[in-house]
């Protein structure tokens, strides 16, 4: 079983300067924060804003290169979390499953317009309830930020 995902922003975790990518359930009230790299971040706010490289940017390539090659990307799953690291696969027809990370795929997602899941599994384990204190997403966000470290996500064994 899996949910519907989707992308609240991105943003950067100080003071480590650590971007972190933050999804919510779109028929439900847990999020999901992932750190990604400084790049994907970029990748994934440029397109959020509807910036338009004048060259195509990685992601981008990959999207043309997709439809070039007359396949349909049908989603993104994010699929497991295994010490602090999520995983994720493209879905494309013909169940043709390729393994990628979180960042890619919904930077890729974005640009292709599919949808992005979060399998329960992953959800129970890292999915979070942010308090209903602020309307605000954005500011709900902020206020998370300021109360967790990419530590409280590496798992009760470590």
């Amino acid at each position: 079983m899996s949910s519907e995902m989707r992308v609240v922003g991105v943003r950067v975790e100080l003071p480590a300067n650590q971007p972190i990518l933050l999804l919510r359930e779109s028929q439900g009230e847990r999020y999901l924060p992932i750190w990604i790299g400084s790049v994907e971040a970029t990748a994934i706010a440029l397109e959020q804003q509807g910036v338009r490289p004048q060259r195509p940017l990685t992601h981008d390539l990959l999207k043309d290169v997709i439809g070039a090659l007359g396949r349909d990307l049908e989603q993104v799953r994010i699929t497991d979390l295994q010490e602090g690291t999520f995983f994720a696969e493209l879905v494309f027809d013909g169940d043709v499953r390729v393994s990628a990370r979180p960042s890619d795929s919904v930077a890729l997602a974005l640009r292709i317009g599919v949808p992005i899941h979060a399998d329960e599994s992953v959800l129970d384990e890292a999915g979070l309830i942010i308090p209903d204190e602020q309307e605000d997403e954005v500011e709900k966000f902020r206020e998370f930020l300021d109360s967790v470290s990419p530590e409280d996500f590496r798992g009760a064994d470590t």
